[in-house]
């Protein structure tokens, strides 16, 4: 049988019921030693059935607040219940709502151990990014002021490449402005309408030299009767353009295609960039849109960007109120997808 305090209630008060209904019953035939017996008999019996009753019944509810808390420790969420209002029994309300205060804190908990790790990964990442263009520069330089100025070629060659570098640096360090003032939410979009398939073929156009390089073709699916209107930022969206195409030559197979599609819909046109590539393993699909990460960490940035093309281009669309969706498998290429609202006519 299980105890809880309603069931201690009636076990008490039926003793105590009893106990002073054969008391009653008696009393004419008891003396007054007989009578003092029996009310210590009586208050006895009832402080050792309360007192050991609710000792159980507390000690046993932190026994089991001890055991919870230990699944808590281990994660094991799914073996706890929240459904703790309105139940009557007071203790076990309060051991629920203990429990359920224990597993909202420990997610804090994981959440900012989650964030401190993505802190320390930023700053590295930006550390190192930022060395890079910088180390280049200060080599270049500085061998030109040991001496190398006075060749002409040389001198030349090596302010060219120290240029290279400082460019790539302003590049990296406007890429993060840009995203620190996305996620703030400081930048306006400025929004018109404009033909989304005109802005596709013109940045296709833009790209089809650096493809050509790796021998990859650009090849735009969609062929529209008239203008696809849509209402957005075009500047804005030529940059989610642009780095998803070139995202697709960067890590695309060499004499690989490249197809760009609109479809369009009652309210929404969606804009598809598909790749024959290697590919993304489901393990990086949820973290490519992270400042600074990379699938293949041995790249250098000039081979691979600085990695916050993908992380700008979620938020210019977050500002859209769009996303992008990826869909991918190792050795089946990568198609990523976005919505945008059509203009109203």
């Amino acid at each position: 049988m299980e105890m809880n305090s309603r069931t201690i209630a009636i076990i008490i008060s039926v003793v105590v019921a009893a106990i002073f209904t054969t008391f009653l019953y008696i009393t004419p035939y008891l003396s007054m030693r007989a009578l003092a017996l029996t009310l210590g008999c009586t208050f006895s019996v009832c402080f050792i059935m309360i007192y050991f009753s609710y000792e159980m019944l507390i000690f046993r509810e932190i026994n089991n607040i001890y055991a919870s808390m230990e699944h808590i420790k281990r994660k094991e969420f799914k073996r706890l219940s929240n459904k703790f209002l309105f139940r009557p029994d007071p203790l076990k309300r309060i051991r629920d709502e203990i429990l359920y205060l224990t597993e909202q804190k420990q997610k804090e908990i994981d959440e900012l151990k989650r964030l401190q790790k993505l802190r320390r990964e930023f700053l590295a990442d930006v550390s190192h990014e930022l060395k890079t263009p910088i180390f280049a520069a200060q080599g270049f330089i500085h061998t030109l002021l040991d001496g190398a100025i006075d060749d002409e070629n040389v001198r030349d060659k090596f302010l060219q490449k120290a240029a290279r570098s400082l460019d790539g640096l302003d590049e990296l360090v406007q890429d993060l402005i840009s995203i620190s003032q996305l996620e703030k939410g400081v930048v306006k979009m400025q929004k018109k309408p404009f033909d989304i398939f005109l802005l596709c073929q013109e940045v296709a156009e833009e790209l089809e030299q650096k493809a050509a390089t790796r021998n990859i073709k650009l090849h735009l699916q969609t062929v529209p009767a008239g203008e696809i209107i849509v209402f957005a930022d075009p500047n804005r969206i030529r940059q989610v353009l642009i780095n998803l195409m070139d995202n697709a030559i960067k890590y695309g197979h060499e004499h690989g295609n490249i197809w760009v599609n609109i479809e369009d819909g009652k309210s929404k046109v969606q804009v598809t960039v598909t790749d024959d590539g290697p590919g993304i393993a489901e393990e990086h699909q949820n973290r490519i849109f992270e400042r600074f990460y990379r699938i293949d960490k041995s790249r250098s940035r000039d081979s691979g960007g600085s990695g916050l093309g993908l992380a700008i281009s979620k938020h210019i669309l977050e500002a859209h109120r769009s996303g992008i969706q990826l869909s991918s498998q190792p050795n089946q290429g990568t198609t990523m997808k976005f919505k945008l609202s059509k203009a109203k006519v």
